[in-house]
């Protein structure tokens, strides 16, 4: 199947408001005949010769057969299109890492253009744009009713110049913001050790690998293998895999992802027009991470190649999905080349998890279900009043607790709670990771993984040194037997 000479890919872009609608009972297709469809295009030709000889104004041929090849694909689903030279010269260069622009993936809805994600450290990213965001207005001009492509081309321009957005954001709040276009390179993977900033002693507490999946690119396996690869050698305990807001890429980026993790078994099959037309893709030998424990952390904004991976982690029993309900877009695009530069988008299959579930239009159901949310400290983290508060109270010889974390602590009692109104954007990386409510649970989740991991491992060593001991017992218990009873004889 991956030798075939077109890539095959699942993206999420573009999509109408009409994927989230619940579909209607379809009808029987009625296929035409070969005479009927000729004289459809005969029809198809006369349109297109009235319309440019009558239009009132000047019209475009080129714009005029776009548009109608563009209109036969969107009939198909709302994945399916046609590229122009422009549009695939687009594509591809997104594909391959590096394009101009602000960094920002949007869609079609309700006649408006919604953001389904920001990339990340992207001018989008950094100017606070959020998934679900609306974008009614571009350098002032409305948006409504405008094209995907046409939205698109008026954002992009050449780097170090401005673009003006007028942006809705999910909660109704209405915002103007000025940003700068830049060249966008696209690294599809960030990666760090985690620790428990509030903990007293971090060396008591494991170290988790943290891994961010910002889309699923032609770099994206190569970027995971060396992120996993530095992370081992730190002993890190465990994994958490963030895929939220990561609307999707290349299906063999999915595939090695999923793979990466698994040591056998299915990662995904694709089911095409034909009953016959199958394809099983499975996870070869051998676990990256050695079994370490693996959270997977999701939202509405995973969409497809995310999904993939999620799925078939979850269905293997390889890792615990938390978070919220998935986008749940299940199909898969082939990209092929007209020869002159243009190219189509078409979807070609449906692709199932390991236990034989579509995700179209269900998503993938997190095992445990984390609300991203606020929480707010309401316990101090020392009593004023303890033990050590008296005069005279025996001194722990042991502690090895510094008077120096305690001064630390204080300072952080010290300070006010953080202001509704602080701009999230100037905090440090762990004060976003402290304010991120499903990160810490995630991260929670795998701290008690390798504990009980580690705890059922020492049993097991304790149980086979116990075994060995009393194998070495026996022995020679059987040897002084042996002894006892020659020197009898």
């Amino acid at each position: 199947m991956f030798k075939k000479l077109f890539l095959i890919f699942v993206l999420l872009i573009p999509f109408t408001a009409n994927a989230a609608q619940k579909p209607k009972k379809e009808e029987p297709i009625v296929h035409l005949t070969d005479e009927q469809i000729y004289e459809e295009l005969k029809k198809l030709a006369a349109v297109f010769e009235v319309a440019r000889e009558k239009f009132v104004e000047e019209a475009d041929e080129r714009k005029m057969l776009e548009g109608a090849m563009n209109g036969m694909l969107a009939a198909l689903d709302p994945h399916s299109s046609y590229l122009s030279k422009e549009d695939f010269k687009e594509f591809n260069d997104k594909s391959a890492g590096e394009f101009g622009g602000l960094g920002i993936q949007i869609t079609s809805d309700k006649g408006a253009i919604r953001v389904i994600s920001p990339i990340d450290d992207t001018p989008a990213a950094k100017a606070g744009i959020e998934s679900g965001d609306y974008i009614t207005h571009i350098d002032g001009e409305q948006v409504f009713d405008m094209t995907l492509n046409q939205a698109v081309k008026k954002m992009k321009g050449k780097p170090g110049t401005k673009v003006k957005l007028t942006i809705v954001h999910d909660r109704g709040e209405l915002k103007e913001m000025t940003l700068k276009r830049a060249i966008i390179k696209v690294k599809s993977v960030k990666f760090s050790e985690k620790s428990d900033a509030a903990a007293i002693d971090d060396d008591k507490l494991p170290k988790i690998g943290y891994l961010r999946i910002s889309d699923f690119g032609a770099t994206t396996t190569k970027e995971l293998k060396d992120a996993l690869k530095d992370l081992e050698k730190k002993k890190v305990a465990g994994y958490v895999l963030d895929l939220r807001n990561n609307p999707g890429g290349y299906l063999t980026a999915a595939i090695d992802m999923a793979d990466a993790f698994l040591d056998g078994g299915e990662i995904v099959s694709t089911r095409g027009k034909e009953k016959s037309d199958i394809e099983r893709m499975f996870a070869k030998d051998g676990d990256l991470i050695n079994g370490k424990p693996v959270v997977v952390l999701i939202n509405h904004g995973s969409a497809s190649a995310s999904e993939i991976v999620a799925g078939a982690l979850q269905d293997n029993g390889r890792a615990i999905v938390m978070g919220s309900q998935s986008f749940g877009k299940g199909s898969v695009q082939q990209q092929k080349p007209l020869g002159d530069g243009s190219a189509i988008h078409i979807t070609i299959a449906r692709y199932y998890t390991p236990s034989g579930r579509s995700i179209q239009n269900e998503g993938i159901t997190p095992d445990i279900e984390v609300l991203q949310s606020k929480i707010e400290t309401i316990e101090k983290k020392e009593s004023l009043f303890n033990e050590a508060t008296f005069n005279n109270s025996l001194k722990n010889d042991a502690s090895k607790k510094k008077d120096s974390s305690k001064k630390k602590d204080s300072k952080k009692e010290s300070k006010t709670d953080d202001d509704e109104d602080e701009d999230y954007l100037n905090l440090t990386d762990e004060e976003k990771d402290a304010r991120d409510y499903q990160l810490q649970r995630a991260l929670d989740m795998v701290r008690a993984l390798s504990k009980v991991g580690k705890k059922n491992l020492e049993k097991i060593e304790d149980t086979t040194k116990a075994d060995s001991k009393k194998e070495e017992a026996k022995k020679d218990s059987d040897a002084e037997t042996k002894e006892d009873k020659k020197s009898k004889k």
